[in-house]
C-alpha cells in the first residue's frame, strides 16, 4: 500500500518498535479469522499490538467495490470485507471501511447507494457478531461517492443495527473543506482512529506542524480512546518517513499541559 510502511511484516514491526511505536493497523486484501494466530505472533514478537484491521487493498489492489455494476464483483468485495471483519473479531479490534464502498455511475446512483447501504449493514452485523466493530471513514469525493463528511457518515451509522464508529483522516477532511480541529473535537468520542499526514502532498508529519497540539487537545477533551495511524506517502524510505512522523508527534506532545 503506497500510504503504508513498505516492508515485509516482520521487518516492518521490528523497525517500528525500534522507533517507539506501540502498534500497527494492518491493511488486509484477502484473509479471514484463520490468519489471526500467525499475525498476532509476528506482531507481538516485536513488542507491538495489532490495533485495527483496514480493508483498503480490497479496492486499491483488486478494484473490488460494493457499488460495482457487476454482481460478481460486489459479491467478491463483500466476501473480502466479511473475512476482514472475522479476522478483526478474532483479534478483538475494529475493522475499517474506506474506498471499497466505491463510486457512482450516471443513471445508477440510486441503485448503487442501495447496494452499498445493504452491504455495509451486513458488514456491521458480521463485525458485531464476531466481537469486532465497524469504523466508517468519511472520504473525499475524489475517491468515493458516499459519506464524505463526518456528519454524513454518522447519519448512516445511526441507521445500523450494530455498534459502529468513525475513522477520521486529516487528508480527507481537508479535501472536503471540513474544519479539522472542530470536527475532531465534536466527534472524538465516536472516533476509533485518527489518520494523520502532512497537509501538503500527504507526506510524513513535520516538526512544528501547528495542527498537532490542537488535535491532541481536541482528542483528549473529547474523550478519544482509539489509536493514531500515520497514513501518508513513504518518500521511498519507510523507516525514515516513520521516524520523521514519530519525531513530529512526540515533539507536539511535549507542549501539552
Amino acid at each position: 500500500m503506497p500510504l503504508g510502511f513498505a516492508a515485509p511484516l516482520t521487518e516492518a514491526v521490528r523497525r517500528l518498535a525500534e522507533l517507539g511505536y506501540d502498534g500497527v493497523e494492518v491493511q488486509v486484501r484477502d484473509t479471514g479469522a484463520h490468519a489471526a494466530e500467525a499475525l498476532t505472533r509476528t506482531v507481538e514478537a516485536a513488542g507491538l499490538r495489532v490495533l485495527g484491521i483496514g480493508t483498503g487493498p480490497v479496492a486499491a489492489q483488486d478494484g473490488l467495490t460494493l457499488t460495482d455494476p457487476s454482481p460478481d464483483v460486489r459479491r467478491h468485495a463483500l466476501g473480502r470485507l466479511l473475512g476482514a471483519a472475522r479476522l478483526a473479531g478474532e483479534l478483538g479490534v475494529p475493522v475499517t471501511l474506506g474506498q471499497t464502498r466505491g463510486t457512482f455511475l450516471p443513471g445508477l446512483e440510486d441503485m448503487q447507494r442501495l447496494w452499498a447501504e445493504r452491504a455495509v449493514h451486513r458488514l456491521a452485523g458480521e463485525a458485531a457478531d464476531h466481537g469486532s466493530r465497524l469504523l466508517l471513514e468519511p472520504q473525499s469525493r475524489a475517491g468515493t461517492s458516499l459519506w464524505h463528511t463526518p456528519a454524513e457518515a454518522l447519519a448512516f451509522i445511526d441507521s445500523l443495527d450494530a455498534p459502529a464508529g468513525l475513522v477520521l483522516d486529516t487528508h480527507h477532511l481537508d479535501a472536503e473543506g471540513v474544519d479539522l480541529v472542530p470536527a475532531v473535537t465534536e466527534h472524538a468520542a465516536v472516533t476509533g482512529c485518527l489518520q494523520l499526514a502532512a497537509r501538503s502532498a500527504r507526506g510524513p508529519l513535520t516538526i512544528g506542524d501547528p495542527r498537532l497540539p490542537a488535535l491532541f487537545s481536541a482528542l483528549r477533551e473529547g474523550g478519544f480512546t482509539g489509536w493514531l495511524t500515520l497514513e501518508h506517502t513513504q518518500d521511498g524510505d519507510s523507516p525514515k518517513a516513520a521516524a520523521r512522523s514519530w519525531t513530529a508527534l512526540t515533539d507536539a506532545a511535549v507542549v501539552l499541559p
